[in-house]
């Protein structure tokens, strides 16, 4: 910007005259400068903005990581941890791996019910016939919150 003003000065000392061919010419030079200098300082501050939210989001992002993979004494045997998933006031949810993609999925007590479900994973059809006695039986083994 500085150097803008100088040539700027510069023009206005050589007594240019602003009206001739060549003023004309010069300040309309100088004058998209000096647009240029004030495009690029509104970039920069853009800029400046877009790198602090990328690293307010990675901060977060390596939160979330390390709020995930924290806790791997809690994961059950699939390698999955879903207790903070569901609250203790919704149905009851199972926990099963996808015959075909080897993924971790809930079931709740309607699906089960349903006898029949979509893997989230890999959009495999999932079809299962429990009675009420494995259901029992399945649910027997969980622990019990108190």
């Amino acid at each position: 910007m500085d150097r803008i003003a100088y040539l700027k000065g510069l023009l206005d000392g050589q007594e240019i005259d602003k009206n001739s061919k060549d003023g004309k010419v010069l300040f309309a030079i100088c004058d998209a400068l000096d647009e240029m200098v004030k495009y690029t300082e509104e970039l920069e501050d853009r800029v400046a903005e877009l790198e602090e939210l990328c690293d307010i989001l990675d901060e977060d992002l390596g939160d979330m990581e390390e709020m995930l993979l924290a806790d791997d004494d809690d994961d059950d045997e699939c390698g999955c941890n879903f207790e903070d998933l569901y609250d203790d006031d919704e149905d009851e949810q199972y926990e099963t791996v996808c015959p075909t993609c080897g993924k971790c999925i809930l079931l709740d007590e309607r699906t089960l019910e349903e006898g029949e479900t979509v893997c989230p994973n890999c959009g495999e059809e999932l079809e299962f016939d429990f009675d009420e006695r494995e259901i029992e039986a399945l649910t027997a083994d969980l622990p019990t919150e108190e």
